[in-house]
């Protein structure tokens, strides 16, 4: 794109300063197919088509551009030769015969001469015109012309649609340009025209001159080379994207993932994702996502009906996930970057997002690397995330606010309900040893418990649901035992001594009778300094957690009498009000 506007560089500069060569322009022409504001990009090129067609050569233009043609030619050859290459694409749409008035040095072939006309001079006067040349040359070096912003506007309104679109999305690119993509120069296009000049050191006219256009696309397509962006269709995970393949490469299918790993030190890897599955499968994917390493805690998480996005950020990593159900199918993708990347990453992102495809096919769940060694700490290879401290709380209202232990407060940066949902400490009793978490957003639990105002009866059967084995479990467990004692190992009235085994991950759970009703809270399986035996567990009584929860302002919902469930439905309810909270930092 940066050709066109090069090359209409040199042909307006020829109409507005008649550089004419008449005894060029009936003696010989040169098919014009590109120009750049720059040797080594010029150099690069002109060497790229001497590998494809005859007569290349590379000049430097009295506007100081850098021109690559073919010839000469007689005008006639000149426009079979033109002809001829269009229909073949083998050089750019918009190439056309130029006579030569600009060309004033060659820069290749090294030591030829295309612009000499045949003579009889003496080398006497060859030698004097090689140094009238230089003489010529040397100022345009210095200072090149360049358009009036009169100019600029009538060379700009040659411009296409296309070339105007171009202009705005390069401008867009580098953060000067917020605006739709319209092709309209007004006043927001115009304003970012200024700024970019001003980033540049020109004069801020607000109006780009045919250079300043070709410099600004040369700009965005250097960036875009340096991210080596290219649409890539991976049939197997039937995903059609754009991916920076400067910065990542193919490495392996593991399901449900197509992994990209990082090249070049670039600190960016993608995955793509893809599975056959339904909502279910989509929301399970949205749960296990937020466990992994790659997707720090801290971030913004939704989730709709069909799809999910994702992000994380923290002083170490970034990413973004988005995934949504097509047909039978989740489809999307995971990108993640460090820091560093950051300024990278705000480019591609958007690129990634709009160019995003859902085509035919999906992972096999046997897509795996061979002798991949998978354990619990890790999902299709990629690292589980684990909290510092992971205890049992139980819902104790409709909009779920949790009542759980204090060893998850004060010692964790973030606190989260079932891995999901981010809470606040609204309460905390140390005496008590219980905290009262309110989520940061409104929750629609399956159940709560309904607080015993009496004690339960000694010797009777009670139930303890919680998160053992240091909450690796996905839902919660229920334990049976017996109440032992209305009070405290010291005679304590808040408390009751139970006789059942329970783990460390266990404490802040629910006890409930047999029909259904939480007489009160696991309490740590300490008492100060001293262990208690496995097969006895101190639990807080719920007839004394009601006043304490009535006047921190928490409304509970008091028992009442029912009949007897057995063990199965006892177990459901218990699981539908308890939860795992999980400390984090």
């Amino acid at each position: 794109m940066a050709t066109r506007f090069l090359q209409g560089l040199l042909a307006l500069t020829f109409v507005v300063f008649g550089f004419v060569s008449t005894a060029q322009a009936q003696n010989q022409v040169w098919v014009q197919i590109e120009a750049h504001p720059n040797l080594a990009t010029a150099e690069q090129r002109v060497r790229a088509y001497s590998q494809l067609v005859d007569n290349v050569n590379g000049f430097r233009a009295t506007t100081g551009l850098y021109a690559v043609s073919l010839g000469p030619f007689d005008p006639e050859t000149g426009q079979l030769v033109l002809q001829r290459l269009l229909g073949q694409g083998l050089i750019p749409r918009d190439s056309y015969l130029e006579d030569g008035g600009l060309y004033a040095t060659q820069f290749f072939p090294v030591a030829a001469g295309a612009l000499d006309e045949p003579t009889d001079a003496t080398d006497a006067d060859t030698d004097a015109d090689a140094e009238a040349a230089e003489e010529v040359a040397e100022p345009v070096e210095t200072a090149p012309l360049d358009e009036t912003p009169q100019q600029a506007r009538q060379s700009e309104a040659l411009l296409t649609r296309e070339q105007r679109d171009e202009l705005q999305i390069a401008l867009q690119w580098f953060g000067f340009y917020n605006g739709r993509i319209d092709g309209a120069f007004g006043p927001g296009t115009r304003g970012s025209m200024q700024a970019y000049q001003e980033s540049r050191g020109m004069e801020p006219s607000g109006i780009l001159t045919t250079r300043q256009r070709a410099q600004l696309l040369d700009e965005y397509q250097s960036e875009l080379a340096a991210l080596g962006m290219r649409n890539v269709l991976d049939q197997r995970a039937g995903v059609q994207i754009d991916l920076p393949m400067a910065m990542v490469e193919f490495d392996s299918y593991n399901f449900p993932f197509a992994q990209y790993e990082e090249i070049n030190d670039s600190g960016v890897r993608v995955m793509l994702i893809s599975q056959p599955g339904d909502r279910a499968t989509l929301f399970g994917l949205y749960e296990i996502m937020q466990t992994l390493e790659i997707v720090p805690l801290e971030g913004e998480r939704e989730r709709g009906a069909d799809s999910f996005t994702l992000t994380g950020q923290s002083s170490e990593l970034r990413s973004h996930t988005e995934a949504r159900l097509v047909g039978g199918a989740v489809k999307g993708f995971t990108l993640i970057w460090e820091p560093s990347a950051d300024e990278q990453v705000a480019r591609v992102l958007p690129m990634m997002q709009e160019s995003f495809r859902a085509v035919d096919g999906t992972l096999d769940p046997a897509a795996v690397p061979e002798g991949l060694d998978e354990s619990v700490d890790m999902v299709s290879g990629l690292t589980v995330r684990r909290p510092d401290v992971v205890r049992t709380g139980f819902y104790i209202d409709a909009r779920g606010t949790v009542l759980t232990t204090t060893e998850v407060a004060g010692q964790c940066g973030q606190i989260l309900i079932d891995n999901a949902y981010e809470a606040s400490v609204a309460y905390r009793d140390d005496t008590l040893g219980i905290v009262v978490l309110s989520p940061n957003q409104q929750l629609a639990p399956l159940g709560f418990a309904q607080l015993a105002s009496d004690p339960a009866r000694l010797r009777s059967e009670i139930a303890v649901a919680g998160y053992p084995f240091g909450g690796a479990l996905s839902s919660a467990s229920t334990t049976f035992g017996s109440l032992e004692d209305l009070r405290g190992m010291n005679g304590e009235e808040t408390m009751q001594r139970l006789a059942v085994e329970t783990a460390d991950t266990e404490a802040g759970g629910p006890v409930l009778d047999l029909s259904g009703n939480v007489i009160g809270m696991v309490l740590p399986g300490t008492i100060g300094n001293r262990a208690l035996p496995s097969d006895v567990t101190m639990a807080l009584r719920a007839d004394q957690l009601i006043g304490v929860l009535a006047d921190a302002g928490v409304s509970v919902t008091q028992a009442q009498p029912v009949g007897a469930l057995n063990r199965e439905n006892l177990s459901r309810e218990a699981a539908d009000m308890t939860v795992r909270v999980s400390c984090w930092n």
